[in-house]
């Protein structure tokens, strides 16, 4: 893991991952201001056009200078897509997830307390990224990614994946009602729960989306275990925003892409 000063971008590796072109960014190295303030990546927060353009290219030059970002208009839902070309960002699908096999393009996925997977078979070449929120990880993002992986030649053994910076289960308190649709869909599920307040329960959505990606036989499933809930001078986060009732929070971006000198 590689930190930064707040003026630098911070780019957060995985060990499974090494040696692939990708990282976690949170919100240091960036130029928004006010609750958006770093490196806010996200069109969708009212944020300033032109900082959400240039914390962009920093992220890009980040990572993989001079590549292509590809990112998604992101729906919570299980949708993948395949990505031959480089689109512009206005017309941009609706999905919350990415594969390609393609050189000098870079995925990337926004989040603001939803687990960002990064995922890669060296192998065949082959990278996807996904925003797995509840939502989505329910429904099976990372399987449907996984599977559009494997359609561009990888395999399932050969894929590693890293789990990024999530609201973590001691921060994220959720109702009976949402306990019981997970439980709904599986009774093992009842795992990801730890005790609340009254009526409460602490769910663990890092842990309920490493179990998805290892229950699809992939190689290698890393957990970071990082809080954007708990860490403000460090990310940013939807829930944090809501509880201290600000008018709007910033994103974070994921990315990942292949070199050409692979």
């Amino acid at each position: 893991m590689a930190e930064g000063s707040p003026e630098t971008v911070e780019v957060i590796c995985a060990d499974a991952l090494d040696g692939i072109p990708h990282g976690f960014l949170g919100r240091r190295g960036g130029v928004s201001t006010g609750v958006a303030a770093g490196l806010n990546t996200g069109p969708g927060s009212g944020d300033d056009p032109a900082a959400i353009a240039e914390n962009r290219r920093r992220a890009v030059q980040a990572i993989l200078p001079d590549a292509s970002l590809v990112a998604v208009y992101q729906i919570h839902s299980p949708h993948c897509v395949t990505v031959e070309e480089p689109w512009d960002d206005d017309s941009r699908p609706q999905a919350d997830a990415l594969v390609t096999r393609r050189e000098g393009i870079l995925l990337g996925i926004l989040t603001a307390d939803c687990a960002p997977v990064l995922l890669a078979d060296r192998e065949a070449g082959v990278v996807g990224a996904a925003h797995a929120g509840w939502k989505g990880a329910l429904a099976g993002v990372t399987d449907r990614t996984v599977e559009a992986m494997e359609a561009l030649g990888a395999r399932r053994p050969a894929i590693v994946a890293a789990i990024g910076p999530c609201i973590a289960q001691a921060s994220y308190e959720v109702d009976e009602a949402f306990r019981f649709r997970l439980e709904a869909a599986d009774s093992a599920n009842a795992r990801f729960f730890g005790p609340g307040r009254q009526g409460h329960w602490q769910f663990d959505l890092e842990g309920y989306v490493a179990l998805r990606l290892q229950s699809a036989g992939l190689g290698r499933v890393e957990q970071l275990g990082l809080d954007t809930y708990a860490d403000a001078a460090r990310f940013f986060s939807f829930r944090r925003a809501t509880h201290l009732g600000e008018a709007s929070y910033g994103r974070q971006i994921s990315l990942i892409g292949l070199n050409k000198a692979r």
